[in-house]
């Protein structure tokens, strides 16, 4: 097998551990100066971020095995602030690679590890098997531990099974949250340390050593922060697929966000994870060939109604010295990595006359130029990488990200990429979208007869969903195959999932947890890896089949599965229904229920509107303006389910009230137009990242369907044909709006839950 496991130490910037006072004392530093020719020396950087470039030289790589183990403990005393001085955790350098050991007696559990993330590993691992608490995303039942915590009852040692545990999708940064703090960001990898994960895609400052570097290329600060995307759009920017859409952005916010991802880069570093960093592969802002001589760039055409920039020819002699200085000036604020992102021709990129193999084979050239040996990790979808890419490339230092691994039939990843080291992938979660279910069963039955073939290239998997932070038993479920032994039995992992997600086995959870594994977790593979939006959130239409063009158009499973796992939800043991994992489980199963029911209740007001029946139109209309009003209310009683909280981060990042609405318009067009109107209609993206929050439900998704049942109740009364709306224009206006909404969840989960339940029809039993 070729050696894309090897790893290799990344860099660590100490400095960047003073960088949160260095930038609020000089956040407003005057701005970097104007373009430069191609031969000048780069402009000085903004003043936040100058005093890392010295930081990144180490004064002598550690010995094999050895490693701090602060961060981990501080990692501890987040998740575990209650019960972190019941751990010890020991950094053992004659563990094996990506190997934990856990013993210990009640109240004095030892970790042993080999890395920082793997001892978080291991009490992720105890939580789980032994102390029978669920740490998810979202959601917790910590509350329910004994203040004691229980002895183990014989040492446990496992190793990972693949060395590759890659998280978060190109697209995460966008869909899950643009304008998050440190703190959320902190959270995520603390979270996904404990889940066995070693390596993370690092998006956020990714515009900042393009923003340097073509600076020195004929280009001012000012053309290029118009280029760069608001940060709600730049995951497509990265993508080459778009450039300037919610922007422009300002100097403040290219050094906050440089700054926010070198903290994150090195939180990475400090549990011994690898930060996977954007690489160049060459996206240049229009014009590059005219302002420096010898370049040779390609026209990317359109991408869904947005001009695409245009690629750089890596075998072009310019191409060597822009990404030379790309990664010089990444470096200064992230340091060094051993894998870096890079996906080429993207969704659709144009060749021209360029030869792909020898592009790919200059892309990673300038690559181990500034970085000798790095991985370089692609990203498996539609037709990429191809024969010709793989080609022209060292596969050895190359690992496909597989996003369709749980996706199609019929797959054999060996023969269509010729061995080439793979991480199986999922995307459950298409952009943002609240539904529940992933193809776990799909998972169980590939991942080990994938790994155990003859001939298997694969080496990891890869956690990929559009946006994090839903689905917690999906989170949960994929990442115990790196690190269970297995084979795991689906049945019985829900059941086990059941019982420690609410901190002790209950009937009645453990009856909700089968329901939804029968129903919306054990969907099928052969077209789709992800479960059916809702049509409340879809634009209004008689036969409105989804929400977003590129989502299933009709269920998946059975829709009784959802409303039977909602009864029994709300028959949990009162005593268990404090934890916030009880709560957002109970309201998102709710919500679940209402949205399937939609597609029981819109054929029928289509068939009372055909029958011209006006007063049965008008009740069964009145029924879906109740639910959506029921929607609403239900998700605005927990925290993760709303609109003002999305809103207000945006806002947060903008130094005057033009910036905050710019940065307010970003966040919002991302969730219902997208982007401009051709990218909107033509390119079917409007509400491609719908989902069912509180604020949203009422502000955009109620009013649309309000003002359209009001065309059809006219044209019914009038007996004419209904007047047309543009909904484009309507969706517009809602994304200019800087209306404030709730940033805390308000009402009692259960009581509104049992609302939702009560105005639904009851499921038969199963």
């Amino acid at each position: 097998m070729p050696r894309s496991g090897r790893r290799l130490r990344a860099t660590r910037p100490a400095a960047l551990a003073a960088l949160p006072a260095a930038l609020l004392a000089v956040i407003c530093a005057a701005p970097a100066p104007g373009a430069t020719g191609p031969g000048a020396g780069p402009p000085p950087a903004p003043a936040d971020v100058r005093p890392l470039e010295q930081a990144h030289t180490p004064a002598g790589a550690p010995r094999a095995g050895a490693f701090d183990t602060a961060p981990a403990r501080a990692a501890l005393q987040r998740l575990l602030p209650r019960h972190a001085g019941q751990f010890t955790l020991v950094a053992d350098p004659a563990a094996g690679a990506d190997t934990f050991t856990v013993s210990g007696t009640a109240g004095a559990v030892t970790v042993r590890g080999s890395t920082g993330a793997t001892l978080l590993t291991g009490v992720g691992w105890y939580l789980q098997h032994v102390a029978g608490a669920d740490i998810g995303w979202p959601g917790d039942s910590i509350g329910m531990l004994p203040a004691r915590l229980p002895a183990v009852p014989q040492p446990v040692t496992r190793s990972a099974l693949v060395p590759h545990r890659y998280a978060l999708n190109d697209t995460d940064d966008g869909y899950a949250g643009p304008y998050r703090t440190f703190e959320e960001h902190q959270r995520q990898i603390d979270l996904l340390a404990l889940h066995g994960i070693n390596e993370v895609f690092v998006q956020v400052g990714a515009e900042y050593p393009y923003y340097r570097a073509l600076q020195r290329f004929g280009y001012s600060a000012e053309e290029l922060r118009r280029w760069i995307p608001g940060p709600a759009h730049q995951s497509w920017w990265l993508l080459q697929n778009l450039s300037g859409f919610g922007g422009p952005v300002s100097e403040r916010l290219v050094r906050e966000r440089a700054a926010l991802g070198g903290r994150i880069a090195e939180q990475l570093r400090g549990l011994g994870m690898t930060p996977v960093l954007p690489g160049y592969f060459g996206t240049v802002p229009p014009g590059f060939a005219a302002r420096n001589a010898g370049a040779a760039t390609v026209a990317q055409g359109d991408w869904a109604g947005f001009d695409r920039p245009d690629w750089l020819d890596p075998s072009s002699p310019v191409f060597a010295k822009l990404a030379a200085a790309y990664y010089a000036e990444q470096r200064a604020v992230f340091g060094d990595s051993t894998m870096y992102r890079m996906s080429p021709l993207h969704e659709g990129g144009l060749t021209g006359s360029v030869d792909v193999g020898a592009a790919a084979g200059a892309i990673q050239g300038a690559l181990h130029a500034a970085r000798p040996g790095a991985l370089w990790a692609v990203l498996g979808w539609q037709d990429d990488p191809t024969a010709e890419l793989l080609a022209g490339v060292d596969t050895s230092k190359l690992l496909i990200l597989d996003g369709l691994s749980d996706r199609y039939n019929r797959l054999d990843r060996e023969t269509r990429w010729g061995g080439v080291p793979y991480a199986m992938g999922t995307i459950y979660n298409f952009g943002g979208h609240t539904t529940i279910g992933a193809n776990t069963s799909v998972w169980l039955e590939r991942f080990g007869p994938w790994r155990a073939k003859g001939n298997s290239a694969l080496a990891g998997i890869a956690y990929l969903p559009e946006a994090t932070g839903t689905n917690p038993a999906a989170f949960d479920l994929f990442t115990d195959l790196a690190w269970d032994p297995g084979p795991i039995d689906q049945r019985a992992w829900f059941a086990g999932f059941a019982a420690r997600r609410y901190g002790r086995p209950d009937a009645e959870a453990a009856a909700a947890w089968e329901e939804l594994r029968k129903g919306p977790y054990s969907t099928s593979s052969g077209l789709w890896s992800e479960s059916q939006d809702s049509l409340f959130s879809a634009r209004p239409s008689l036969t409105a089949a989804g929400a977003a063009h590129w989502s299933p158009r009709s269920m998946r499973y059975q829709a009784a599965s959802v409303r039977r796992a909602l009864d029994h939800l709300l028959r949990v043991d009162p005593a268990l229904r404090g934890s916030s994992a009880y709560r957002f489980d109970l309201v998102d199963t709710a919500r679940q229920a209402l949205a399937n029911h939609s597609r029981v209740l819109l054929p029928r007001i289509r068939a009372a509107y055909e029958a011209q029946d006006l007063g049965r139109f008008r009740a069964l209309t009145g029924e879906w303006q109740e639910d959506m009003r029921l929607l609403d209310r239900v998700t605005g009683s927990d925290p993760n389910l709303l609109l003002g909280t999305w809103l207000s981060r945006a806002r947060s990042r903008g130094a005057d009230r033009a910036e905050q609405d710019r940065y307010e318009y970003d966040a919002r067009s991302l969730l219902s137009v997208w982007g401009r109107r051709s990218t909107s209609e033509g390119g079917f993206l409007h509400d491609y990242a719908n989902r069912e929050w509180n604020g949203l439900v009422a502000e955009l998704y109620a009013r649309r369907w309000t003002a359209y049942f009001a065309t059809l109740d006219e044209a019914l009364v009038g007996r004419t044909a209904p007047r047309e709306i543009d909904w484009h224009a309507f969706e517009e206006e809602w994304a200019r709006r800087t209306t404030r909404h709730p940033d805390r969840p308000s009402g009692d989960p259960h009581r509104l839950a049992a609302a939702v339940a009560a105005a639904l029809p009851p499921a038969a039993a199963g």
